[in-house]
């Protein structure tokens, strides 16, 4: 193919054709024609980005893993220009580029660039909008992704953290079901007795104590344990049923005071007096899981309701950073917990509210904590700190991990760059975290040495100050 059929090729190129004509042709003078078949490497994901390619027919596209297999993250057919642009940042692609059909390209090495931009102003201007507009696709796409990725790691923490109190609630509430029946039956037998004021005071004091839950906690372990031996023992000397005396053996209920109860009652009262005053219990009991269960799914909800900013339009307005934190581990709770890692969150008192987007902020917090629970060691620590720097809020983020290595730390923030293993990193949670931070007007810093490694978020506040908040550990909020 001469220069004059690239050039004509070139004319009739979507983003290119407006050029003027000579500077195609000094563009065709500098190309190499390329062609690839179907399914064949156009460049690699190790490769460094050197060269302008411009797409005169066929598809290419990039596909990137980013833990859920690959996906393709940017495709060209004919008329689209992609590689290194002039002005661009751009050093190595997210994946490799790979020919979907037979696919000619022009390939133009960026050691010419310089001179395009001297003597191909129009050129030269085209191509610069390509890169804006392809930086603002990735930076669409990379948001995408990493949305998605949180939440799965927001529905994954949510499931862990729901399954227990959602278990607690089902196997109270069938067993509730039994007790009502319980309560019913010995309703029943007892109708059949006739009871003193003296005897219904004693059964009535009973009851009580038997729900006095400050008297069981009092005990210690071993204490406990002996005690409820020695009830134990006692009712099955007495010949009381066997799932009864197991029953009122875990209540605070002493020897003394079943001793008492049985000499006010009958021989043939004080079973069935018994048999009732465990059923009351156990059901009042279940009622309590259950309530605990309900309040811990309630929170919960509420939770994610608050890191998500589910039920408010996305208006910067003033945000609890405190609050955040506090959602964020609501979410990665469970994740700690499965890695032994004991994660504390401090809030200092008064502390500014930041102006913002409470969803995005609560993404850079979830990044942060998520990534330093990772690189902890198992048992390991996390710290996170709220604190007031001048008329900005700074959180802390520390972990007591092996830390980044110099030449690591340096790239730390590039998009797809990731300290990660294979498959367990996208390298896009700190570039995301970066250009969030900075959409709120802060800055992020980062120190790294063996045993710890601090990352620090600078947000302006605002005059409204917060109450002060600490968290400590994994489970909470509870």
């Amino acid at each position: 193919m001469t220069d004059a059929d690239v050039i004509a090729r070139l004319a009739s190129h979507r983003t290119l054709g407006s050029a003027p004509v000579e500077q195609l042709g000094w563009l065709a003078s500098r190309a190499t024609l390329r062609r690839f078949a179907a399914g064949e490497i156009v460049s690699t994901r190790s490769a460094p980005v050197q060269r302008l390619i411009v797409v005169l027919s066929g598809h290419l596209c990039i596909r990137v893993d980013r833990g859920a297999g690959p996906r393709m993250a940017m495709e060209w057919r004919a008329g689209d220009v992609t590689g290194l642009l002039p002005y661009s940042r751009l050093s190595a692609p997210p994946g490799d580029t790979t020919a979907e059909e037979p696919t000619e390209i022009l390939d133009v090495p960026g050691e010419h660039f310089p001179e395009m931009a001297a003597r191909c102003h129009e050129l030269t201007a085209i191509l610069v909008h390509v890169m804006l507009d392809r930086t603002r696709r990735f930076t669409s796409s990379d948001l995408h992704d990493e949305k998605m990725l949180s939440l799965g790691r927001l529905a994954a923490g949510l499931a862990h953290e729901l399954n227990n109190p959602a278990s607690a609630l089902a196997r109270s509430a069938k067993e509730l079901s039994a007790g009502l029946f319980e309560i019913e039956a010995s309703t029943l037998a007892l109708g059949l007795l006739r009871f003193s004021p003296e005897q219904l005071a004693a059964i009535r004091r009973v009851r009580e104590l038997c729900d006095d839950h400050a008297a069981r906690v009092a005990l210690a372990p071993l204490e406990r344990a002996d005690h409820e031996e020695a009830v134990a023992g006692w009712l099955a000397g007495r010949g009381v049923n066997a799932e009864i005396a197991e029953g009122l053996s875990g209540t605070p209920l002493t020897v003394p005071q079943l001793e008492h109860l049985a000499g006010v009652l009958d021989d043939d009262a004080f079973e069935p007096v018994l048999r009732s005053i465990c059923a009351g219990h156990r059901t009042r009991l279940l009622a309590s899981e259950i309530e605990i269960a309900a309040r811990r799914i309630h929170s919960l909800v509420a939770a994610v309701r608050g890191f998500t900013y589910m039920d408010q339009t996305k208006v910067p307005s003033p945000v609890d950073v405190g609050q955040g934190l506090a959602d964020t581990m609501a979410v990665l709770g469970a994740k700690a917990r499965a890695k032994t890692v004991t994660v504390s969150v401090r809030v200092a008192a008064g502390l500014p509210r930041v102006e913002g987007l409470g969803g995005e902020l609560n993404q850079v917090w979830a990044n942060l904590i998520d990534n330093a629970i990772d690189a902890a060691p198992s048992p390991g620590r996390v710290e996170v700190n709220a604190v007031r720097r001048g008329d900005s809020v700074m959180v802390q983020v520390v972990d007591d991990g092996p830390g980044v290595p110099p030449e690591r730390l340096e790239r730390i923030f590039e998009p797809f760059f990731t300290t990660k293993p294979p498959g367990q990193g996208t390298g896009l949670g700190l570039d995301i975290v970066r250009r969030l931070v900075r959409q709120h007007d802060g800055q992020i810093e980062v120190e790294s040495r063996p045993g710890r490694t601090e990352f620090r978020v600078i947000l302006p506040g605002t005059p409204v100050a917060t109450s002060p908040k600490e968290v400590q550990g994994a489970e909470v909020p509870r």
